[in-house]
């Protein structure tokens, strides 16, 4: 976007010079003749810098200064002064102008001090962009990323935490529904109130119904007292119910009963029990496939499917994990107690192209194990599981290589052997071979190993 300057100066030809130095850099320039005509712009259009003399008619550049300062204009200001008056540019810089030039001023001085002051404004305007984002992620407790999947998460939870509106959360396993699901009523006014979890996947179809709905001393052999189930546990607050699509098929008439009419009834009951809880239900299966095998309802999957947000996996946010690495590093330096362990450019590379099959919480597990395994302060490729730097199938001793029937065939092998005894350090791989860094890179390519290194 092109940079916009105010240029104020009542000598017509000296406006007129300036203004062209100006233009041709390719900045938009307006002018005025003194500071009265400079407000009426002002108050007109935004300004990335003001550029005016100190001595004019009608309003001068000083009382043009404290007029902007009282008006609370952002924009920079550079006055102009001549040899005699410099004691006047110290005191406009004391009105709020950010610095001054001489007249008559030398081009190529003009263009730097602006050029200067577009690149300092520039910058602070990332760094409150910066300020804004850290605040928008600190707002979602311990959810990490910035990525446009987890902005939509972000916004979606925003909206949707004010209200109790029920949610199904869908994704892989390990991608943090759980999180999300707690964030959601963290963030929402009954954030006192309890915040129940139960994973129906853990357990038989008539314990799933006495933890869901409760039970009545008697009600099957081991049932000595009655029993409140997660539904009442939560009465007032949030239930989130993981691994839903685990719900046997004929417990699941009384679960849309449940959601439907906001009441459940004890196991050995008749006398159903009215409940006020926010559910959050959560699958890492595709519930409308499920519906189509007849594995689950298709009434209830309409019920659930209210506010439907789904988390992506790791490898199509990977933007997000180095964030996620520095946040793990913060945690596990605190839990062992250790100062924080920086990570090699390498590593880091590896670990962000790594496709995550078990997502956020398979990156947990190698950065705990790494803190569990390693007294250093950096984190490098040795440190890295087998199954990331991808050399734990490649068993060739470098010293001592068999005799191999083709040439390409002995090449490729001691790249391998080679990257392998360098656990993945192209320089050392390239310093044990004998050949340069770039041809290594080469011979990698030919031999199809950029997935192995």
């Amino acid at each position: 976007m092109t940079a916009h300057v105010l240029l104020v100066e009542d000598e017509i030809n000296m406006a007129k010079t300036q203004a062209k130095i100006l233009q041709r850099k390719g900045y938009t320039v307006d002018t005025a003749g003194n500071g009265r005509e400079a407000l009426r712009l002002l108050d007109g259009a935004a300004f990335d810098v003001v550029i005016t003399d100190l001595k004019m008619p009608v309003m001068d550049g000083m009382q043009l200064l404290r007029e902007m300062n009282a008006k609370e204009r952002g924009c920079a200001v550079i006055v102009l002064t001549g040899h005699g008056t410099i004691e006047s540019a110290v005191e406009a810089m004391k009105c709020g102008a950010v610095d001054y030039l001489t007249k008559p001023c030398n081009p190529d001085e003009l263009l730097l001090k602006v050029d200067k002051l577009l690149e300092t404004k520039r910058l602070r305007e990332e760094v409150e962009q910066l300020r804004r984002e850290v605040w928008a992620y600190k707002k979602f407790g311990e959810l990490i990323g910035q990525s446009p999947a987890m902005r939509q998460i972000y916004a979606d939870i925003g909206a949707v935490s004010a209200n109790k509106s029920t949610v199904l959360l869908t994704g892989d396993s390990g991608t943090g529904k759980e999180l999300v699901a707690r964030t959601i009523h963290q963030k929402g006014p009954w954030a006192d109130r309890p915040f129940v979890v139960i994973n129906c996947g853990a357990m038989s179809e008539t314990l799933l119904d006495s933890q869901l709905f409760g039970h009545r001393r008697g009600a099957f052999t081991g049932a000595i007292a009655d029993h409140n189930g997660v539904f009442q546990a939560a009465d007032g607050g949030t239930l989130f119910l993981d691994e839903i699509s685990e719900i046997p098929l004929a417990l699941q008439v009384k679960f849309l009963r449940a959601v439907q009419e906001k009441e459940v009834t004890p196991l050995g009951s008749n006398r159903p029990l009215k409940v006020d809880v926010r559910l959050i239900a959560a699958s890492n299966r595709n519930l409308e496939e499920e519906v189509k095998k007849g594995t689950f309802r298709d009434d209830l999957f309409y019920r659930l499917n209210v506010v439907p947000i789904h988390l992506p996996p790791l490898r199509e946010r990977r933007e997000d994990i180095p964030l996620l690495i520095e946040h793990f590093i913060a945690a596990f330096s605190t839990e062992y107690k250790v100062e924080p362990k920086k990570i090699t450019p390498e590593a880091l590379d590896k670990l962000v192209s790594y496709p995550w099959p078990g997502n956020i919480r398979e990156l947990q597990n190698v950065i705990e194990r790494v803190f569990a395994l390693s007294r250093s302060n950096e984190i490098t490729l040795a440190d890295l599981p087998g199954s990331i730097t991808g050399f734990e199938e490649k068993p060739h001793n470098f010293e001592d290589l068999a005799e191999l029937p083709t040439f390409e065939a002995m090449e490729k092998s001691l790249i391998v052997a080679a990257l392998h005894k360098s656990r993945g350090n192209k320089n050392e791989a390239a310093r044990l071979l004998a050949i340069d860094r770039q041809r290594l890179y080469r011979k990698i390519e030919k031999y199809g190993l950029e997935r192995g290194v």
